[in-house]
């Protein structure tokens, strides 16, 4: 998935849609449109709808390829996604508005809202949000993975999800490092469900959702596996079991997926009720760039609660600290965009706005990752930024995917 898995060449028509009219899109569109057609067709990309923001360049919003392979079904930009790993951003806003409100306090153990956690008396809320817990993520475990190929329609309970979890010794001590954990979020949401007295999902329409007007976002219920109407199919190669240590093709695999003889898996309609809070939302492009200018500008907290939460960005890599940052449920990519990404099985979505300039980019695919194992939605912003930045711009490495060792987005 993401931030915690597509592809005929013949069949995904990367042509860009004609919505709009050209001779009155901003002129960044025109360098923008080869690109993106580009880098769709040599990772055979089915689809995907690319959403820019730009107080001194205009706004465009683009639709590419199609919503369902083997068809030429018009992929839109009203289409929903699932959010994936971006739900954590949600969950953490709202932990920090209950701490602003004196509910909670970010330094609180997590031991003191939910028991039996391992070394829940010395973890604290915020190195759950921060990623540096040490907790193990459930979503390595192979069994765990076997279940979910087994049965994509299974519903999971955060008690089974938990158990998994702490079946496994812990990875390392309280804030000593970063480590990408789905099950910190999940605990995160436990956290908010204690200290409310009310299911989360109330907790993020009232306190977001409706806050910022977002009509088109929804975290369904456990039991929920369907989209709201329009929604593109999503696709993925492999299986969970055959992802756990990397999401790249075998190269033998890659080559097929390429050439189009290697076919991908509809995951449409899989659960995604394994994610709860740390990645069961959906939404659509617009929502998504209203809410990430709110996450980075700070308009879902006070002055003071928004200056933690930037404060809190450390370098993933410390070896290479302007690469990317992560901090209270919030990711810094290269030296200006914040926001984060989300990967789901069948779609990735990424988001990401400059508090500054003002320029917001969010892209949704409906692919997770490409033959080579890089999330889709993040190979066309790569090839988006240097239009806003300039060459040299720094692409930013996705917080849930380290360079090397097994990835945790699952």
């Amino acid at each position: 998935m993401v931030v915690a898995t597509v592809v005929l060449t013949v069949a995904v028509g990367c042509g860009s849609s004609s919505d709009s009219q050209e001779s009155t899109e901003p002129a960044y569109a025109a360098t923008l449109r080869p690109v993106i057609d580009e880098l769709m067709k040599d990772n055979v990309i089915p689809g995907a709808v690319v959403l820019v923001k730009s107080p001194k360049e205009g706004d465009w919003t683009a639709t590419f390829g199609t919503g369902r392979l083997g068809t030429d079904t018009p992929i839109t930009a009203e289409d929903h996604f699932r959010f994936g790993s971006n739900t954590k951003t949600v969950t953490v806003t709202v932990l920090m508005q209950l701490a602003q409100a004196g509910k909670l306090a970010l330094d609180d153990p997590i031991g003191k809202y939910v028991p039996d956690v391992p070394n829940g008396d010395r973890i604290t809320l915020a190195q759950l949000a921060e990623m540096r817990s040490g907790l193990y993520s459930y979503t390595f475990d192979e069994q765990f993975n076997a279940d979910l190929d087994n049965d994509p329609t299974r519903v999971w309970t955060t008690r089974q999800l938990l158990d998994i979890a702490f079946a496994h010794p812990v990875n390392f001590a309280p804030g000593e490092r970063f480590e990408y954990s789905n099950t910190n979020t999940i605990l995160l949401g436990l956290v908010i469900e204690k200290v409310t007295g009310e299911p989360v999902g109330d907790s993020f329409r009232r306190d977001v959702f409706d806050r910022l007007g977002l009509r088109n976002t929804s975290f369904p219920a456990a039991t929920d596996s369907s989209i709201p109407d329009p929604h593109p199919q999503g696709y993925a190669f492999g299986t969970n079991v055959s992802t756990i240590d990397t999401f790249a093709l075998p190269p033998d695999q890659q080559a097929a997926a390429l050439a189009g003889t290697l076919k991908p898996a509809d995951q449409t309609t899989a659960s995604p009720s394994w994610t709860w809070t740390a990645g069961a939302m959906i939404s659509t492009v617009g929502d998504m760039a209203t809410y990430v200018k709110a996450l980075a500008d700070g308009g879902l907290l006070d002055a003071r609660m928004q200056q933690t939460r930037i404060d809190s960005i450390q370098p993933i890599d410390p070896a290479n600290p302007a690469m990317a940052g992560y901090g209270l449920g919030i990711v810094r990519f290269g030296e200006h965009l914040l926001g984060h990404d989300g990967q789901m099985p069948g779609f990735m979505t990424f988001m990401g706005s400059d508090p500054d300039s003002g320029l917001t980019i969010v892209v949704a695919t409906n692919l997770a990752t490409v033959p080579s194992g890089e999330g889709s939605a993040l190979v066309l912003v790569k090839g988006m930024l240097p239009t806003f930045y300039g060459a040299n711009a720094l692409p930013g490495h996705d917080p849930a995917r380290p360079e090397t060792g097994p990835s945790p987005t699952r």
